[in-house]
């Protein structure tokens, strides 16, 4: 039984006053009744991107999915001190009772000090989730009506939402191999040629290591090199021992069995593919494909720098390649909690500090100075 009521604010955990809220009343004895609030959106009803702009049309009801999605139980909880004895005033922003700070509700998320439309941000974040090959950031500056940097920066902020996390572990089949991302020497001018830099070599292309259950998760990452005592412990990390793995003839993938592994191999320099009619790495191949198209076909070129950000969007995209758009959409949310800035997304790589980020755009400002003021 449901009904809409007027409540005052002692009569609750929040601090609305004169908010009509609907409350659902369960019976828990003869003498008393519980009170839970009901669900106040519903993520599977956004299939369309025109259902998405339909229903989010005011900055409100986007403040108020955000609260609903950050504080499921209805109190605000501080993002300084973690406590939930929170006011909330006139201009909409709450009041700490302990540390005496005040905040809004997109404090603490990937919104915090946004100049942009909440809207914005989450159509950007429906077109991520729903587009296979993902969305670059000329199409959603166009999309959005947008500069491309500040599309690009939404992007990497809501790629953060992706990182891998030592959760997932492979079990079972799991099969293993690298790839390197980088121009093909045979496409290159004469002049532009780098010599002996053919197979695994890494002068001009960056190694990328990926693992895959059968008929389950996979895991890729950006490393320094494709040697043995590099992959061996991302494969302990995060392959249970005793499972049976599937590699091409690479003397780095030796050690497995050493480790604790049951290793199986198919000579790839040989022209063998399948053997025996599972041992092969055609899933892991699988990726690779989907992953360069998606490079290729939609982001043309990518910086070493941010590369693990594009390869943990399209892991993700991967492992829920079952669900559908709107279950992706509401995952976001549900990741959004975690706090990012600029220099957060500037530092993404060890390769490139801000220190050097820093200096370089003072440089590059006192060069343009000194040709256009002179």
């Amino acid at each position: 039984m449901s009904r809409i009521v007027k409540i005052s604010p002692s009569k609750l955990g929040f601090y609305w006053k004169n908010t009509y809220l609907r409350i659902s009343f369960i019976a828990k004895d003869n003498n008393s009744v519980k009170k839970r609030f009901s669900s106040m959106i519903d993520f599977s009803k956004f299939n369309s991107l025109i259902q998405v702009t339909d229903y989010f049309n005011t900055e409100a009801i986007c403040k108020q999915t955000i609260a609903e999605s950050r504080w499921e139980d209805g109190e605000a909880v501080c993002p300084y001190c973690g406590k939930k004895h929170c006011k909330m005033g006139k201009d909409g922003r709450y009041l700490c009772y302990d540390c005496k700070r005040k905040f809004n509700v997109t404090v603490g998320t990937i919104f915090e000090n946004t100049k942009l439309s909440l809207r914005k941000w989450f159509i950007a974040m429906y077109l991520v989730s729903s587009h296979k090959k993902g969305v670059s950031s000329c199409q959603l500056a166009r999309d959005i009506k947008t500069t491309q940097k500040t599309a690009w920066f939404m992007l990497h902020k809501i790629r953060g939402l992706y990182g891998i996390t030592d959760e997932i572990a492979l079990d079972g089949e799991v099969e293993m191999d690298e790839m390197y991302l980088g121009g093909r020497e045979t496409n290159k001018h004469e002049g532009k040629k780098t010599p002996n830099n053919q197979g695994r070599s890494t002068k001009t292309k960056t190694p990328i290591f990926g693992m895959i259950e059968r008929g389950g998760n996979v895991i890729a990452m950006k490393v320094d090199n494709t040697q043995g005592s590099t992959l061996m412990p991302i494969v302990e990390q995060f392959v249970e021992t005793g499972a049976t793995t599937y590699t091409d003839e690479a003397n780095i993938y030796n050690r497995l069995t050493e480790n604790g592994y049951i290793h199986h191999f198919v000579n790839h320099r040989q022209r063998e593919y399948v053997r025996a009619k599972d041992i092969h790495t055609n899933g892991i191949e699988g990726f690779w494909a989907h992953f360069k198209r998606v490079i290729f076909s939609t982001y043309h070129m990518v910086s070493k720098d941010y590369l693990q950000r594009y390869i943990d969007e399209q892991v993700y995209r991967w492992n829920t390649r079952k669900e559908n758009a709107e279950f992706r959409f509401e995952d976001m949310f549900k990741r959004a909690v975690k706090s990012f800035d600029y220099t957060d997304v500037l530092s993404l790589s060890s390769v490139v500090s801000i220190e050097h980020f820093r200096e370089y755009r003072l440089m590059y400002y006192n060069l343009w100075k000194s040709t256009h003021c002179a």
